[in-house]
């Protein structure tokens, strides 16, 4: 599942993918690297983010999911707004991802009025507050807990169970600390019978074990934790560089169907 961030202010690449035509390059690029997923956003959601009006949120997306569309990719919309999430499904996205898990006005009922898969992300708070003092008791649970309460309003609403997929937020509204126990722990979400993706690339706390390197310098970090959470049963993964996660996961798949196969 890769990444095209229609936005200038995003944490990972600066918005170099800003420009339509940028962004529409990108996604070609992700496609010859193997991508299943192309996912489009046009609303930062980086730590102290600030909001953007939800006509210039439609404005960056649609254009960009529209012309992949034509390319035949599989396209997400990366939002938390009921009137995106409408404007992107017409423009030709087929699932919904939204880091708020359809908890905002209006998302639930769009959803399931749409008809498509949606991705459930935990977020403590809100993007620009989220990272200021988050607090768990138990965070695996809390966040396993939380998502399933989600997912019961998505079945409530009429998403099949099957449609439902979950998304442990590392990185919103949780420290370091609370990134590596959900992270180790992976496996009481995948154990709920829901495809877990999971979105880690580049993310700061490959920075705070490693030397502060920045954003560019993490590829290898990101790689780490997407086999490690293989092993737990995750198989979406959402990236900025799928050459690399491609390739690690292809190779260590394949590693460990020979040793089953005792070859």
């Amino acid at each position: 599942m890769a990444v095209i961030n229609a936005t200038p202010d995003s944490f990972s690449d600066g918005g170099e993918a800003f420009a339509v035509e940028d962004a529409v390059r990108r996604g070609r690029v992700f496609l010859a690297e193997g991508a299943d997923i192309l996912d489009v956003g046009g609303e930062s959601t980086r730590p102290g983010a600030e909001p953007v009006p939800v006509a210039e949120e439609i404005r960056r997306v649609v254009p960009v999911i529209e012309a992949l569309a034509v390319e035949g990719a599989l396209i997400s919309i990366d939002s938390r707004r009921a009137e995106v999430m409408r404007a992107a499904v017409n423009a030709g996205a087929r699932i919904i991802n939204d880091v708020s898990a359809l908890s905002g006005a209006g998302a639930l009922e769009a959803a399931a009025d749409l008809g498509v898969p949606v991705i459930l992300m935990h977020m403590q708070g809100e993007p620009g507050t989220m990272q200021d003092n988050p607090s768990y008791g138990d965070v695996v649970a809390e966040v396993r807990d939380g998502l399933l309460a989600r997912a019961q309003a998505c079945r409530e609403a009429g998403i099949a169970a099957k449609d439902i997929a979950l998304d442990p937020g590392i990185g919103f509204g949780k420290t370091v600390a609370h990134n590596l126990a959900l992270l180790a722990h992976l496996d009481s979400l995948t154990a709920t019978g829901h495809p877990v993706v999971l979105g880690v690339s580049r993310k700061s706390y490959i920075a705070r074990i490693d030397r502060d390197v920045p954003p560019g310098e993490r590829v290898a970090g990101s790689v780490a934790t997407a086999l490690a959470a293989w092993d737990q049963g995750v198989r979406l993964f959402r990236v900025h560089d799928v050459a690399e996660h491609r390739q690690a996961l292809a190779v260590y798949g394949a590693i460990a169907e020979a040793g089953g196969k005792g070859s």
